[in-house]
């Protein structure tokens, strides 16, 4: 039995750090990439991805994440929906949940069921989204959610493209199956390994997809697994010094959090998570990335001393894996060190 081969990979390109998002989209559109991608980290993803559409035509642009539960589904489906609109249907939206800490303390809103919430978020941001674009009444009734109320004041209308689509960040295999079963793709966190994404995410994504299909309102797109890899390489010695201190650094503070430990535990690296709690709780951050031995860091990232390299392995590495990437530096801020990385993976 022949197989078909896998689909050249797509090429996405965070934009969220430039100072000049407009120049930043532009630059990234000229070198083909995919989709301009902006985290909701120290700023809403929403307005600088509406710059990065007004100066572009054909570049994606996607929340990488946004924050789903710092939201209601209606304060989400109408940013959303105006990014769709303004982009003329580029709109990508990921949705991530975040931890009980950031949605309670930081953001004062609640949780509970993470998994449970995320499947009601997404379906009640469809509902709202059907409501505008067929003019039908508005009437979600769920367990975290309801939305019955929608005067045409309110009411933006259809937008030709239709609605864009959703992905859902997962870890574990309880997002995993979220994001198959209501989700347009799902977004792997830079803490995986292609085994991990192989062997954990993928099987459950596909068994969720598969169950859900012949739901009402089950998703007909096709389906993307993106993720983001970390990628240590560069220009002169210093640079590529410089950028593995810093991603062995991310790796562990990655590794130190119980909420990541499956994937080192997948690994048999499950002591390892034990030595960088205990190290994280005493505040000893420097010592922590000194544990990442060359074997778990060439199993998290791509290591080469020439971005050219790095993309190519990159690209054999992930090409099957992931539908698209991103790559994550230890300098995020590096745009034409990013750039020359993704172009060794189209070499």
């Amino acid at each position: 039995m022949t197989t078909q081969p896998a689909e050249p990979l797509k090429l996405d390109l965070g934009i969220g750090t430039q100072p000049d998002i407009a120049k930043a989209a532009v630059l990234a559109e000229r070198h083909g990439i995919d989709r301009v991608l902006v985290p909701e980290t120290a700023q809403d993803p929403f307005p600088p991805l509406a710059v990065a559409a007004s100066h572009t035509v054909s570049v994606e642009v996607g929340t990488g994440v946004a924050i789903a539960f710092a939201r209601t589904p209606m304060t989400l489906a109408s940013s959303a929906w105006t990014l769709q609109r303004m982009s003329g249907g580029r709109a990508a939206i990921g949705l991530g949940s975040q931890v009980k800490a950031h949605i309670t303390r930081r953001f004062g809103m609640p949780w509970s069921s993470p998994a449970a919430r995320m499947r009601e978020f997404v379906a009640a941001t469809r509902a709202i989204w059907d409501a505008w674009q067929t003019a039908e009444k508005l009437d979600f009734r769920g367990e975290f959610y309801q939305h019955t109320l929608m005067n045409p004041l309110f009411d933006p209308g259809p937008i030709e493209q239709g609605p864009p689509p959703v992905l859902i960040a997962a870890v574990g295999p309880r997002m995993a199956a979220t994001a198959g079963a209501v989700g347009d793709g799902v977004i792997c966190h830079p803490f995986s390994t292609a085994a991990y994404v192989t062997e954990r995410i993928t099987p459950v994504v596909r068994s969720a997809r598969a169950e859900a299909a012949g739901e009402p309102g089950a998703s007909t797109r096709p389906f993307e697994i993106t993720g983001q890899v970390f990628t240590v390489t560069g220009r002169t010695e210093a640079e590529y010094a410089a950028n593995r201190s810093g991603i062995c650094e991310r790796l562990a503070f990655y590794g130190s959090t119980p909420a990541y430990r499956a994937v080192l535990e997948h690994h048999g690296w499950g002591a390892l998570h034990e030595d960088l709690h205990q190290l994280s709780l005493q505040g000893r951050w420097k010592e922590m990335g000194r544990l990442i031995d060359d074997d778990v860091l060439g199993a998290f990232a791509v290591v080469a001393e020439d971005p050219a390299t790095a993309g190519r392995l990159l690209r054999d590495r992930y090409t099957g894996v992931y539908t698209r990437v991103s790559i994550a530096l230890a300098a995020e801020s590096d745009l034409d060190l990013a750039l020359a990385v993704l172009e060794g993976v189209r070499s």
